[in-house]
């Protein structure tokens, strides 16, 4: 036993002694005073609050979506499902990091399961998109939401071995990882759920990369996907009507009676906002009910027109705090740690600008939510799921 260097305490370094130190968004270094400016500067608090006053705000702008039609029970289904998100990310953050990642085949597999059950006839069909599994009780699933958390972790489980090494990944790694990322996005795209399997693919790509794969495979996947995107558009591999629908954000025409008619509610809905917005609850839009499902695609626009220019600012500046964090997370991490949160960060990104452009016009209409803010149990908890991950790297990097 030896003595503290700064005062008469002895420092326990035995074999066995406990030494206290803090877990999850809260984790407090070792030796760091609570009230001191160390500790304060070493709190992860950034991620909980950025993705906290997300959660409560998409509740509010999901109420004012849906009060003048089911009054507050979608705004109550939202808090539920927070509160769950909240507490199984809380749970994450206490579980040993070494178990999160010799549990992660066992997450996929039981995700890939998921997704193969909605493909089969236990699936649900909404909105033309077999996405969902009926639960007891009223609830629904949805399994690709859940399956960016597993591939998340799978793929860096896959992957971090020789990254904790320093060494490049073999082509061998990378086929075998292709293969784990490319059979949920089969599945999805089964659904079809184009959105997701978009999201999952960047995912994918970025990780693979970040984890030391040749270049020669990042190139090549990148050149195959927008060989294959030109050939949803140019070939008979998508019906007429397909095409049309994901056209439709730059002629309305092409889908006069459903996408083509929400996106053009939705650009007068965000242009009628101006700066400071129409008011809460006041959206002429919104309250009027002329958006479609503006509570999941295209709550964006809730906060367009009710809040303006200044509050749907204000919400694109905190999903990109919460994206930063996860990056700045991962540069603190070891190898595995380093690959789930840039997993996370990618994902939260993509999906972000991608539900962002379609309601301003500048992408392509594909049921994505989002993060944090849509109205939708599967994809909040999923969301909050992964946050608890970037928390436990967190907490595991400081100490």
């Amino acid at each position: 036993m030896s003595r503290d260097p700064l005062g008469d305490r002895p420092l326990l370094t035995a074999r066995g002694s406990r030494v206290p130190h803090g877990s999850g968004f809260l984790a407090r270094p070792h030796g760091s005073r609570p009230n001191g400016s160390a500790g304060w500067l070493r709190l992860d608090l950034g991620l909980l609050i950025g993705a906290l006053g997300l959660s409560l705000l998409g509740v509010v702008l999901v109420w004012s979506a849906t009060r003048a039609s089911v009054g507050s029970s979608a705004a109550l289904r939202q808090l539920v499902a927070l509160g769950v998100g909240v507490a199984g990310a809380a749970a994450l953050t206490r579980v040993d990091v070494r178990s999160i990642r010799a549990a992660a085949p066992v997450v996929y597999v039981v995700a890939v399961l998921g997704l193969a059950a909605v493909v089969s006839p236990l699936g649900v069909t909404v909105n033309g998109s077999r996405s969902w599994l009926r639960l007891p009780g009223g609830f629904s699933l949805q399994p690709s939401e859940l399956m960016k958390v597993a591939l998340a972790i799978g793929l860096a489980m896959l992957l971090a071995d020789r990254a904790e090494r320093g060494l490049r990944q073999r082509h061998l790694d990378v086929v075998l990882a292709w293969v784990v990322a490319g059979i949920p996005v089969l599945l999805v795209l089964l659904q079809p759920d184009l959105g997701s399997a978009l999201v999952l693919v960047a995912m994918s790509v970025v990780v693979i990369a970040a984890a030391g794969a040749p270049a020669v495979w990042t190139v090549g996947v990148l050149v195959a996907g927008t060989g294959a995107v030109a050939a949803a558009f140019l070939t008979p591999v998508l019906s007429g009507y397909q095409r049309n629908r994901l056209r439709a954000f730059l002629d309305p025409s092409l889908d006069p009676q459903g996408i083509g008619y929400q996106t053009r509610q939705v650009r007068l809905a965000i242009g009628s906002g101006g700066l400071d917005g129409q008011g809460l609850f006041a959206g002429r839009q919104t309250q009027g009910g002329f958006i479609p499902f503006q509570e999941t695609d295209f709550v964006f626009s809730v906060t367009g027109e009710e809040l303006g220019f200044l509050g749907a600012a204000g919400l694109v500046v905190i999903l990109g705090f919460v994206v930063v964090r996860c990056l700045l997370v991962a540069r603190r991490a070891d190898a595995f740690g380093r690959l789930v949160a840039v997993g996370v960060g990618v994902w939260f990104g993509v999906q972000a600008f991608e539900n962002i452009g379609m309601n301003l016009g500048l992408m392509p209409v594909t049921g994505l939510p989002l993060p944090f803010v849509s109205s939708g149990g599967s994809s909040l908890i999923a969301s909050w799921l992964a946050l608890g991950l970037v928390g436990n790297v967190a907490a595991g990097a400081r100490r």
